[in-house]
């Protein structure tokens, strides 16, 4: 039974005059709190402090740009927000029972406000006890326009004025909008974590499907997380998470939209999130330089309006990339080739402060970098881009950024230049020391990488062993300004010094046009343009941006072929042998250069099949000497082939070359570069080629058994 109040206090309660000035006084409180609601209620939209809702008509929330790779697989998007937004008819049943469930139970039947939870509220405030009763349309009015409903406001008032707020214009877009859109206004705005706006981009993120076919224990998942989304982050906290969507479950069977059955069974469903949603840790060098070139030309549009960016990138191929080059300077950090005398990658994340690094402070990283870069032969699409081994750690993009020396991979330019002045690949050249006068400095003596000369060779020999001497004499026979103007044309743009030191690459080039220069080679003659991006469509596929594939012939057929047949020279008898043959590559249709500074600061590789073409390079930020015999062939073309063979096992070999109908062909004797003889020695003779015109004419008269001729 109840308590009855004492005498004293009964007696008290029914005087007449106390009873009286109470209720009196509760009625003047009533009307008191009445009038300021009332007052609050007619104030708090004056002076257009609440926006019009005309523009719920043509909703165009801020969409975050998806980037695909050119399969179409998702790669990461651009924007603050991501989101993207799908019909309530479109949506999974299940999701809008989840969310109902939990946040607004009588939706269909209030028109904004819900008085029942309303006092329901107040009465649990009474009773010290916080209680929510916001109505789905209410939050969306907050979510829709979160600055202009809590601007200009006092600190002390700020909540109860907001919820005035929120309920006027609450009544209002109940007034004009139908509850079925209403409620798929608030399902595409509703913030989820991670960065998941609406429930599609949150289907995506934690599920890696489309919220069309999410299950009852997906959508009770996503309908937790709105009370705090970082708190029920499944991918961070995944015991919270399921146990918060159990209780969601639980609600959905309360209110009778599951038997006791059915929930039970979907709260004992698994936890199963995708294993990625996206790409977004593949590729993010890439992802960058994207990022700056959409940038340029659509502005803050590019973080807003939805754009769908199709690029040209292969992941398959990116991934093997990344792999090769990280697997290869471990190696060589690990003393594989040899002592490394300097910290390694592992070194420095272990003595690394854990705070976040700011890399835009420092664009230089203390340990071994590396960079790839691979190319689309024919189109110039880029396929791969490696720009360092830690975007997180420091984001400057080595491939499309950095200013290295070519070392020998310039070569082939004047090799190129060579044959274009009617000098033949047979001709023969010493490597012997040579000195060269320059005014006003000290006579340069450029050395071979090994110290040692090797004496007389044709001039593909000395493209195939890389011999610094041989390259010198040639391009001093051509002169610097051919060589220049052959670089130039194969699409290298920084400034070339005129002097000698540029025939064994002492000129700085930016590694991407260094690779694209190769496509040169790999296409007989005509060089293709980097590009990253395919196309860009609007939110509804309408293409908006379409680069096209930027192509120039730079040499006839005849003379690019002869260069490419000397740079495949290279990749079977030459400096990158070695590595071609342990990783079982020499079957490959391949050409390439390797590439070494004397300093030892710089080592590259590039290679090329006949349609694709990859460079490595490797080196300090902090131009520094990797080790002792630093070499392109031993430290960068390992990467090279590791990655090809991994390429190549999932894609088609592609058919070798044709050699053009204009070429001519003939056996010499390499000794001499003069045609054989019945009395040349076998292992001296070999079937060269010629543009045309440049054949030998003499034949060798060095094993002729008259020696002077015939």
């Amino acid at each position: 039974m109840p308590r009855k109040l004492p005498a004293r206090l009964t007696r008290w309660w029914y005087t007449p005059r106390r009873r009286r000035n109470i209720l009196v006084g509760l009625c003047a409180f009533i009307l008191f709190s009445a009038a300021v609601l009332a007052g609050a209620w007619m104030r708090v939209c004056a002076g257009g402090a609440c926006p019009s809702i005309a523009g719920l008509d043509n909703y165009d929330p801020d969409q975050a740009s998806k980037l695909y790779a050119a399969d179409g697989r998702l790669m990461t998007d651009y924007g603050l927000q991501r989101r993207t937004v799908v019909p309530l008819k479109q949506m999974s049943p299940a999701v809008a029972a989840a969310f109902l469930a939990v946040e607004d139970r009588r939706f269909y039947q209030h028109h904004g406000i819900d008085w029942v939870r309303f006092f329901g509220a107040i009465k649990s405030t009474l009773f010290g006890r916080k209680q929510g009763f916001s109505t789905i349309t209410m939050q969306l009015a907050g979510n829709l326009w979160p600055d202009i409903i809590d601007r200009n406001q006092r600190k002390g008032f700020k909540g109860l004025s907001r919820k005035i707020r929120e309920s006027r214009m609450a009544l209002e877009i109940e007034r004009n909008y139908s509850k079925d859109k209403i409620l798929e206004l608030y399902l595409n705005q509703i913030d989820l974590g991670n960065r998941a706006f609406g429930v599609e981009a949150a289907a995506q993120r934690y599920f890696g499907k489309s919220v069309r076919s999410l299950n009852v224990a997906e959508a009770a998942m996503l309908a937790g997380l709105p009370q705090a989304p970082a708190t029920y982050n499944p991918r961070k906290s995944p015991r919270l998470a399921v146990r918060r969507r159990n209780v969601v479950i639980g609600m959905m069977e309360q209110w009778g939209k599951l038997s006791h059955e059915s929930a039970e069974a979907w709260k004992a469903y698994p936890l199963s999130l995708s294993s990625r949603s996206d790409y977004s840790g593949v590729a993010e060098y890439f992802v960058e330089y994207v990022r700056q070139i959409l940038q340029a030309r659509f502005g803050t549009d590019l973080y807003k309006s939805g754009f769908r960016i199709y690029t040209t990138l292969d992941l398959d191929i990116q991934q093997a990339a990344e792999r090769a080059l990280e697997t290869q300077l471990q190696n060589i950090e690990d003393g594989g080739t040899g002592p490394y005398p300097h910290k390694t990658y592992r070194q420095y994340l272990e003595q690394r402060s854990d705070a976040t690094p700011d890399a835009s402070a420092e664009p230089f990283s203390p340990y071994l970098q590396g960079m790839v870069v691979t190319l689309d032969a024919d189109s110039g699409y880029i396929r791969a881009m490696v720009g360092g081994r830690d975007f997180d750690d420091n984001k400057y993009n080595r491939a499309t950024q950095s200013l290295r020396q070519a070392g020998s991979t310039f070569k082939p330019f004047v090799y190129t230049a060579a044959l274009r002045a009617g000098i033949p690949l047979s001709s023969i050249w010493e490597d012997s020391p040579v000195s060269v006068e320059i005014p006003d400095q000290p006579t340069w003596e450029p050395k071979n990488y090994d110290s040692k000369f090797e004496g007389f060779m044709t001039m593909r020999e000395g493209l195939r062993q890389s011999r610094n001497t041989v390259a010198v004499k040639v391009g001093l026979k051509v002169g610097e300004d051919a060589v220049i103007a052959e670089a130039s044309n194969f699409g290298i743009t920084t400034r070339i010094p005129v002097v000698p030191s540029i025939f064994i690459g002492s000129a700085d080039v930016y590694p991407i046009e260094m690779v694209s220069a190769y496509t040169g080679f790999a296409n007989m003659g005509v060089v293709t343009t980097p590009s990253a991006i395919l196309r860009v469509e609007d939110r509804d596929g309408n293409i908006v941006w379409q680069p096209e594939i930027r192509q120039k012939r730079v040499l006839d057929r005849e003379h690019a072929w002869l260069i490419l047949d000397g740079l495949r020279d290279v990749v079977r008898h030459g400096t990158a042998t070695g590595v071609f043959s342990r990783a079982g590559l020499l079957s490959l249709p391949a050409g390439g250069k390797t590439g070494t500074t004397n300093d030892g600061m710089d080592v590259w590789f590039i290679g090329f099949t006949p349609d694709l073409v990859t460079g490595v390079w490797m080196g300090f930020d902090k131009k520094t000497k990797i080790k002792a015999n630093a070499q392109g062939g031993l430290l960068a073309a390992p990467a090279w082939t590791m990655m090809m063979k991994e390429v190549y096992e999932r894609r088609r070999i592609p058919s070798a070359w044709g050699m053009p109908d204009g070429v001519t062909q003939a056996d010499i004797d390499e000794g001499t570069g003069s045609l054989a003889t019945p009395f040349c020695p076998r292992a001296s003779v070999v079937r060269e080629y010629y543009f045309p015109g440049t054949e030998p004419t003499e034949r060798c008269a060095l094993h002729s058994p008259f020696r002077g001729g015939w």
